[in-house]
């Protein structure tokens, strides 16, 4: 079958390179912050050990970075734009995935401790009657 719009793999410019490697590396480091407002279409990578912010425009496919020494705004291709974005978007995905498992294990452990402090209750409860009514039988009989 004919493949007229699958898009060809783009090759990158020496400055597009640079900046996605940028970016990249930046992504790699826990500690730096990614935020963004989906609706205007802007991300936002902060680090301050680094001294490093990046800001995406999605929408007029411009993208900033801006460091103690330099400060730098482009307009750069859609195409490379977005791939930049997918890298930024996976990465804020699986870190919501890691908070979100996080979470559930928390809720496992603490309903599992909460589970089984009632059956203990339960079965301290259970030996106590079973006493008293032992006691009742013995002091009638």
């Amino acid at each position: 079958m004919f493949n007229f719009f699958k898009r060809k793999p783009k090759v990158y410019s020496k400055i597009e390179n640079h900046i996605f490697g940028i970016i990249t590396e930046l992504l790699k480091i826990s500690s730096t912050d990614i935020n963004c407002d989906e609706l205007g279409g802007k991300y936002y990578l902060s680090n301050e050990e680094q001294h490093f912010k990046v800001t995406i425009l999605s929408n007029d496919s411009v993208i900033r970075l801006t460091n103690t020494r330099d400060s730098v705004a482009e307009k750069y291709d859609k195409f490379f734009v977005e791939d930049v974005l997918r890298a930024v978007k996976e990465e804020k995905h699986r870190r919501m995935e890691l908070v979100y498992e996080s979470i559930t294990n928390s809720i496992e452990k603490m309903a599992e401790r909460l589970h089984n402090v009632l059956i203990e209750s339960n079965e301290e409860e259970q030996q106590k009657e079973d006493e008293s009514e032992e006691d009742t039988f013995l002091k009638s009989v």
